[in-house]
């Protein structure tokens, strides 16, 4: 018997122990680990949670859940940095083993855990933290160990993928498409972390220290939103045979020399060739990209949204947890030195640059002059007439950032440009 102290009782861990409860006889037979929790810190013992238990079990004091010698695994699921931080590593520091569901936490303090649990030799096991029920971290962690892995890129964020669906799917504006998750439990009332990318970002941060083995946190990633995606962008978008996505990408750059690398994370909306993959992930759903030397491409693909898919990956490492215990062992996480950053001015990507110009002759050849001087080649246009003034679209071939961004502050001192209303990267090919 394993008894488990639950920090929280959110969402999360509503759902998480009603799987406990439901699922603890199949778990006990199949693995041999009976599951009982011990207890539970909440903020007010007195709300009404629905759940079938001992209102006993309910406490407030969770520094004394965590020390409690009956307890032998303490699972986190109450977010934020303190006192989820203290508490983890309390029960670090008392031999138990913690799961935790908490991206921000392991995305700006992750290393200091890391050793902790290691050299306490227990296990901090953090699936929901990355892709919802998506198993990411496992594979990263264990089965790719061995692979030299040079990119990871995804959707992982189930909130963002569903307001960009209905926009493409059906025509629905980001502020409807946006009250729409809010009603379904996908966004939050203040949805800043995920529309503005920060909670990808986080997970980002978390996949590129396990994938490249080296200290990445959530200050290193370059972050852009999905609030200024517009009908026009997914229409646009769909002539050129694209799907607008946001991506966390996580790539390595080494230099061949034996050189410390450089690790390049970011967060951004982007245009994604309808024949990719990721493409076609939609609604809540999340979908990771992987690429490695030996296994060529993989993807990973899963529900990203909602309590009840993150709590199935917290009771996978719950099992894990319990079961490693019984044994004797634990999983070490792969962490390294603090990363080597590549900014985004050193990144290069193709470009999709939506502007608004005066529909006379002669302009697309001056705005065209600018994109050469800047070293910024144009491989498709698309032009929209309506008046006096045109939406023209280009799209670009691979350029680095620095340029794009050199051409962009050229193309809106031009008189014939009255906007410059969209950029966005585009993935290959």
């Amino acid at each position: 018997m394993i008894t488990v102290g639950l920090l929280g009782c959110g969402i999360v861990g509503t759902q998480l122990v009603q799987l406990i409860t439901d699922r603890a006889p199949t778990i006990a037979a199949s693995t041999g680990v009976e599951l009982r929790l011990g207890g539970i810190a909440v903020r007010s013992v007195s709300k009404d949670r629905g759940l079938p238990i001992d209102k006993m079990l309910l406490t407030t004091d969770a520094e004394a859940l965590v020390a409690d010698p009956a307890i032998d695994i303490v699972v986190e699921v109450i977010g934020g940095i303190e006192p989820a931080r203290s508490l983890i590593l309390a029960a670090i520091g008392a031999g138990k083993p913690v799961v935790t569901a908490n991206k921000e936490l392991l995305a700006n303090v992750g290393a200091e855990l890391y050793a902790a649990a290691d050299e306490a030799g227990v296990d901090l096991l953090f699936e929901a933290a990355a892709a919802g029920a998506i198993p990411i971290v496992r594979p990263l962690r264990e089965s790719l160990l061995g692979e030299d892995v040079h990119r990871v890129m995804g959707i992982v964020n189930g909130t963002t993928n569903y307001i960009l669906t209905r926009m493409t799917d059906d025509g629905v504006s980001y502020t409807d498409a946006l009250s729409e998750a809010q009603r379904l439990g996908y966004a939050e009332r203040d949805p800043t972390a995920d529309v503005e990318g920060f909670d990808a970002g986080a997970k980002a941060a978390i996949m590129a220290s396990i994938a490249f083995g080296a200290n990445v946190v959530a200050g290193d990633v370059y972050h852009e939103g999905i609030s200024a995606i517009t009908q026009g962008d997914i229409e646009f978008a769909k002539q050129f045979d694209y799907t607008i996505k946001l991506l966390a990408i996580a790539e390595v750059f080494r230099d061949g020399h034996g050189g410390q690398a450089e690790i390049g994370v970011r967060v951004y909306p982007a245009m994604v060739p309808d024949e990719h993959p990721l493409a076609s992930v939609r609604g809540s759903f999340n979908a990771v990209f992987v690429e490695g030397e030996a296994a060529g491409e993989l993807m990973f693909y899963g529900r990203g949204a909602g309590g009840l898919p993150t709590a199935s990956a917290v009771l996978g490492d719950l099992i894990d947890a319990a079961d490693n215990l019984r044994r004797g062992t634990h999983q070490s996480v792969p962490h390294g030195p603090r990363a080597k950053i590549r900014s985004i001015d050193g990144l290069e990507s193709a470009y999709y640059i939506g502007l608004t110009v005066t529909d006379s002759p002669g302009v697309l050849s001056t705005v065209a002059g600018v994109f050469g001087r800047h070293e910024v080649s144009i491989r498709a246009m698309q032009q929209q007439d309506s008046g006096a003034e045109a939406r023209v679209a280009f799209i670009t071939h691979t350029a680095n950032e620095r340029n794009v961004q050199a051409t962009l502050t050229g193309l809106r001192k031009l008189d014939e440009v009255s906007d410059v209303h969209s950029v966005l990267r585009v993935i290959g090919p």
